[in-house]
């Protein structure tokens, strides 16, 4: 991981430039969510407002050109995107197959982690089975046994990068299992060791199809990571700084991406675009679409899967979901309207002039995709970006203790301390 270099270089930062100012915190941004304040460190990736994301420097397209993938001129595999987050180089192919080796030899789950789960109705929400299952797996940990035992400060990311290992590794067992419970019955597939890490997953939901298997390829790859400050790998390093295990730093993350304004919102647009579909048809009009957009903003609701709170532009996640309807399904109803909506929406929000950003995000597509391979349980969505996530979130933790980052400790006030210090300002 090159750690004593980056430690030294983090010394460096602290030590010349500790005091430069990053720019003025106002009283909109205390109110607003701490929209737009900087006051994090992470190392894997950057959000850009108008070009979107890079991971380690690299954009989407950028990756999808140069991360090995399965089949010739296919998309890239989420072990390559892995290595490049944890080391910030491009691996080789031969780099990759030994990594995906390398997850498969760790990927065991105990059956006491199946038992958790089978404790929960089936009716329980997919991802609090899944969360579940998570904080089955912590009994495991290295981390924590290395903690208890005493250990130099130093040597904190050794444990940490197994277990962030072992936890990715173990992941796609334990959400296809959730998979299974709820919607097939519970008949679990087995894992077939000759396939990638996505391709395996997808395998054990119940989906072989190759262009299947390409679609969770790129999926789990550009669900990854999107800088560190929204609510999942905030959670994720807040609850790491404390010294809390990578299992239980993530069991916590999972539960922020549950939420309605986070990862719950891939399963909101799809559900979304069907009820569009069924009430106006599959041959809808450009006009007559608008005026079903119009209708919906002007009940007091949104439309899902549009705007951001970062980027200011059509989301590069969004964009390469729809080269992919365009090369393998542009027949599909769905993506069809899912198209019409790209044309129309931008210009209803803009027009409306409340939004900063008119344009899809990636929960604007993913669903559709999904959809059209068989995957049609809304409600499972979200465990496939946890899945995913783990890998951005996995690899930021072994960074975090590697760098020596402290405990997270934001400063809080009251209404009426600003109104005093407003009151001050202003006198």
């Amino acid at each position: 991981l090159n750690a004593f270099k980056e430690q030294d270089r983090l010394k460096k930062l602290k030590s010349e430039h500790g005091k430069v100012q990053l720019g003025n915190i106002t009283v909109d941004m205390v109110l607003g969510g701490m929209r737009g304040m900087t006051g994090m460190l992470w190392e894997t990736s950057l959000l850009d407002p108008e070009e979107g994301i890079r991971f380690r420097g690299l954009s989407i397209p950028e990756c999808q050109k140069v991360l090995p993938a399965a089949v010739k001129d296919g998309e890239p595999l989420p072990e390559g995107l892995l290595w490049l987050l944890l080391t910030g180089k491009v691996p080789t192919k031969e780099q990759v197959d030994a990594l995906s080796k390398e997850l498969l030899s760790r990927s065991t789950v105990p059956g006491y982690v199946y038992k958790a789960i089978d404790a929960l109705p089936v009716t329980a929400h997919p991802m609090t089975q899944f969360t579940t299952g998570v904080m089955a797996l912590q009994v495991d940990s290295e981390f924590q046994k290395a903690y208890n035992k005493g250990m130099p400060k130093t040597k904190f990311w050794e444990p940490t990068y197994e277990d962030c290992l072992n936890l990715i590794s173990r992941l796609p067992q334990v959400a296809s299992y959730v998979y299974r419970r709820i919607f097939k019955d519970g008949k679990a597939i087995a894992a077939d060791n000759t396939l990638d890490y996505a391709a395996n997953f997808s395998h054990m939901l119940g989906f072989d199809d190759p262009k299947m298997l390409e679609l969770m390829r790129l999926y789990i790859t550009i669900h990854t990571d999107h800088e560190g400050g929204n609510v999942s790998a905030h959670t994720g390093h807040l609850v790491g700084s404390a010294l809390s295990d990578p299992y239980l730093s993530f069991a916590a993350a999972l539960n922020g991406l549950a939420g309605p304004l986070h990862g719950l919102a891939n399963q909101e647009v799809l559900l979304w675009i069907k009820s569009v579909m069924e009430e106006t048809g599959s041959n809808i009009t450009t006009d007559q679409l608008k005026e079903y957009v119009w209708k919906t903003l002007k009940s007091g609701k949104v439309v899902p899967g549009y705007g951001h709170g970062v980027l200011r532009n059509t989301d590069p996640r969004y964009s390469c979901q729809r080269e992919f309807a365009l090369k393998y399904l542009p027949e599909d109803p769905l993506f069809q309207l899912v198209s019409k909506l790209y044309e129309v929406v931008p210009p209803i929000l803009t027009e409306l002039g409340k939004v900063k950003n008119p344009w899809p995000n990636v929960d604007a597509h993913s669903g559709v995709l999904l959809n059209h391979f068989g995957l049609t349980e809304a409600r499972y969505y979200t465990v496939l970006f946890g899945v995913s996530r783990s890998i951005g979130i996995g690899s930021q933790l072994i960074w975090d203790r590697a760098l020596g980052l402290p405990l997270e400790r934001p400063k809080s006030v009251t209404m009426e301390w600003l109104e005093n210090h407003c009151k001050k300002v202003a006198a």
